[in-house]
């Protein structure tokens, strides 16, 4: 099992960048995917989700507006873009897939730096 997070970087406040996380080894379209965060010295949150058959999605409060979660099932992907970013933004930011069962499967995570 695998969820290899790309997309990082550094950017300017203001700023655009998508997240992608790829996975296999395990039937992704029956796996809900959320994306969590980890900013320095800080607890990991959740930042969104995205459930396996409707699609429904969620965000904390702090992105509604400037993040979109999405997945391609055809892909074995699903994709955070993030459009005007700000320095709390910063953050390891990690790929989560869960079932409705037991199985957790985490990312090894990928750094956003929003900075001047």
């Amino acid at each position: 099992v695998q969820l290899v997070e790309s997309g990082g970087g550094l950017v300017q406040p203001g700023g655009s960048l998508r997240l992608s996380c790829t996975a296999s080894g395990f039937t992704f379209s029956n796996y809900d995917m959320r994306w969590y965060r980890r900013p320095q010295g800080k607890e990991r949150e959740l930042v969104a989700a995205i459930t396996s058959v409707r699609g429904i999605t969620y965000y904390v409060d702090s992105v509604k507006g400037r993040f979109t979660i999405s997945r391609d099932n055809a892909k074995n992907t699903v994709y955070l873009q993030m459009t005007s970013l700000k320095p709390e933004d910063t953050a390891v930011y990690f790929c989560n897939a869960r079932d409705s069962g037991p199985n957790v499967y985490w990312g090894q995570g990928t750094q956003v730096t929003v900075s001047s």
